[in-house]
């Protein structure tokens, strides 16, 4: 859009006040929204709306235009010898699309069968500068969807169909956690140790304190100080932050569903997992078969389990239980020709997890769970009573996307100390995703933990699982773009 356009209507804005009408009005008292008064009995009088214009069509001394709030769209009719002759000229001359407008009058049907409002009054709420999009869809404007997300929020209604899903979704997740006996609580987001998670942090420093801080990676140490404090069952949802790769189903600031259960193993975990999505596809989605794209997920099915081991053996040939370091796991993959970035900083849980990511993952479409990771890929799950080499613990994956990873938890403080010290080695030699040192916790582990299970959902991905998307950019309000020399 041209300054041109905006010109205009800025003139018109102008124009407006020199008449002593203010085009910014304080409130608007509506009787109903517009799906509610589409729902009135006809020759129904005294019927308040507003919204904002989406189109106008004259003919002659009848003006008929569309107005659209959250709950819908509804037609309204402007007839000269009902408003005047005044104001009739007045919003063929200053109202236009985009516009918020109230209108009050009577409920009638068109000769064409449409439910309209036939307007004795009308005030103009907002006055627009800038003109909506003529035609908004296609993927030469995705990236327009992205960076003004409201103008995408206006034209398209399955925009806010999407986003109402989510909410629905999260809502739900959260309902059967508290029916359960889950407790909802929150954890920082600053953090002296990024701790939770093989993951790259963002830094940050907090002035007041002269002191470097981390954005959290995950809320999981936090929220297993919280049952060693005496939680049985503990949730939150919780904004997170990871400095690396930006892909489909990557972005740096996401949301994770986390929760925590005293008592409870990796095995109790994946039979709750189980019921409590089948629970949310019920009821939010009506059906446990899922569409996505061309292919149709069937969550009513059993789902299967398989370790990680024998399934990157299937892909691979690859048998990592017969290595003992990353210099002959690193030199096994590259004798198959498998092609992963970075290969030479890894250490032998990354490079297992990026295996697993580059051959594995992109196979799985119905719900698998893969379980018994090995020790270096999973610092803060508890070693297995039978293989000390693996841990109890599962990853859900749908589509080849990992929407869950859950574990029985590590609470021996000597063990975990041991791990955490392999994992900080590997961070000085530059392993980027491996985690540091974290004597906090470690000193709530030694005060005592009660046997644990722990669980997180990628809710960005499993929301695209569930709205049919691929990006999930699509299913974040506001995901964060790089500025354009506009900005």
């Amino acid at each position: 859009m041209g300054t041109h356009e905006r010109d205009i209507r800025l003139n018109k804005l102008n124009t407006i006040r020199e008449q002593g009408i203010n085009p910014y009005k304080e409130r608007f008292q509506k009787s109903h929204s517009l799906y509610q008064a589409k729902k009135l009995p006809l020759n129904t009088s005294g019927v308040r709306i507003a919204g904002r214009i989406m189109a106008v069509r004259i003919f002659g001394r009848l003006i008929f235009a569309t107005l659209k709030d959250f709950s819908g769209k509804m037609q309204i009719a402007l007839q000269e010898k009902a408003v005047g002759k005044e104001r009739f000229a007045f919003f063929k001359k200053y109202i236009d699309i985009g516009d918020f407008f109230g209108a009050e009058g009577t409920i009638f049907k068109t000769k064409m069968g449409e439910i309209t409002l036939d307007t004795s009054g009308y005030e103009l709420l907002s006055k627009t500068l800038r003109p909506l999009p003529e035609k908004f869809h296609g993927l030469s404007d995705r990236e327009l969807l992205y960076r003004q997300r409201y103008l995408d929020l206006i034209m398209n209604d399955g925009t806010i169909e999407r986003f109402l899903k989510r909410t629905r979704i999260m809502k739900t997740m959260r309902d059967y956690l508290d029916a359960e006996g889950f407790f909802e609580v929150e954890t920082p987001v600053l953090q002296t140790n990024p701790s939770g998670a093989n993951a790259t942090p963002f830094t940050t420093h907090h002035n007041a304190l002269d002191l470097d801080l981390y954005l959290r990676i995950a809320p999981e140490t936090y929220l297993k100080r919280c049952i060693a404090g005496g939680f049985d069952k503990v949730y939150e949802f919780a904004r997170s932050f990871r400095n690396e790769g930006l892909d489909p189903s990557h972005l740096q600031d996401f949301t994770i569903l986390e929760y925590y259960v005293a008592y409870w193993n990796y095995e109790d975990n994946m039979r709750f997992t189980e019921k409590l999505i089948k629970h949310v596809l019920e009821q939010v989605n009506g059906s446990l078969k899922l569409t996505f794209g061309e292919k149709v997920i069937d969550f009513g099915k059993d789902w299967k389990k398989v370790s990680l081991r024998d399934l990157i053996f299937t892909d691979t040939g690859i048998d990592f239980s017969t290595y003992t370091n990353e210099n002959d796991l690193r030199k096994a993959i590259k004798e198959e020709g498998i092609e992963i970035q970075d290969l030479s900083t890894m250490g032998f849980g990354s490079l297992i997890d990026n295996l697993y990511k580059k051959v594995s993952r992109p196979k799985i479409d119905d719900p698998l769970f893969i379980t018994h990771h090995p020790i270096e890929l999973s610092p803060l799950a508890r070693r297995n009573d039978i293989n000390g080499r693996v841990t109890d613990r599962f990853q859900l994956v749908v589509n080849g996307w990992e929407i869950v990873n859950a574990y029985s938890e590590l609470v021996d403080p000597v063990d975990q100390r041991n791990r955490l010290e392999e994992q900080a080695s590997l961070h000085r030699k530059g392993d980027s995703e491996a985690m540091v040192m974290d004597e906090d916790f470690l000193t709530a582990m030694e005060h005592g933990m009660p046997p644990i299970s722990g669980w997180g959902m990628g809710v960005d991905r499993f929301v695209c699982l569930l709205t049919n998307q691929e990006n999930l950019r699509d299913v974040v309000l506001f995901p964060l773009m790089k500025p354009t020399d506009q900005q």
